[in-house]
């Protein structure tokens, strides 16, 4: 299948003449408006700072998602939360999460890093616009709470678009996607769209949906 690339006009070519893998295009910028026209198509950008100069677009047809209403809080997780050891936030510390999930346990320094400076500038710039949305874990502490895990992503139409998450102490990150989730059932959102497989998303009630389906929640 060809690799797309993508110029100055703002467009995106068809998801389904990409790479297995999900890989459609290259090129283009990451503008506001080229990012919020990729989210509303099931578009995002990922590639690794180190070794590219241009951002990859990927559109996996086989979607990896979380309903909000299915986030799974399993028994540790309630425990901890009854517990009320720490404090969760939106939007309180964009750029400390940013740049937690930039850089938490060394990530900055892998060779497929993809978070650089390219990638925190274009989200930083969406938060402004109140696309993007952070998801804050605070620990108490004697000089004031500390940032210790948060997630954050793209909220538009129907759908938060996750990006990236992290955790200082056990669990934390769960914590803020099981805040999200709740929140976003109260407002209405179809889906969280987790982009890739994880064990941990899985393990937090992620499911496959077709692309068809995707689009259909979307909008």
């Amino acid at each position: 299948m060809p690799v797309y690339r993508l110029d100055n006009d703002l467009w995106f070519p068809d998801p389904y003449r990409g790479e297995p893998n999900g890989l459609v295009a290259v090129g283009g910028d990451l503008s506001p408006e080229r990012l919020l026209l990729a989210y509303s198509n099931g578009f995002f950008p990922w590639f690794s700072f180190r070794y590219y100069s241009e951002p990859q677009w990927y559109c996996p047809l086989d979607r990896f998602v979380i309903f909000p209403g299915e986030i799974h809080v399993s028994h540790s997780m309630r425990t901890l939360i009854n517990q009320q050891k720490y404090e969760v936030t939106f939007n309180q510390d964009f750029e400390g999460v940013i740049h937690g999930c930039a850089t938490t346990d060394g990530r900055n320094r892998h060779g497929g890093a993809w978070l650089g400076q390219q990638m925190i500038d274009a989200y930083t710039e969406l938060h402004r616009k109140e696309y993007v949305i952070s998801v804050e874990v605070w620990q108490p502490h004697p000089e004031g709470r500390k940032l210790v895990g948060g997630l954050y992503g793209v909220a538009l139409g129907k759908g938060f678009f996750g990006e990236s998450m992290f955790s200082r102490v056990p669990n934390a990150s769960k914590l803020a996607l099981i805040a999200l989730a709740r929140t976003l059932e109260n407002v209405g959102c179809a889906l969280i769209d987790c982009q890739f497989e994880t064990p941990h998303l899985l393990s937090m009630g992620g499911r496959h949906i077709s692309y068809e389906k995707y689009i259909e929640l979307l909008n």
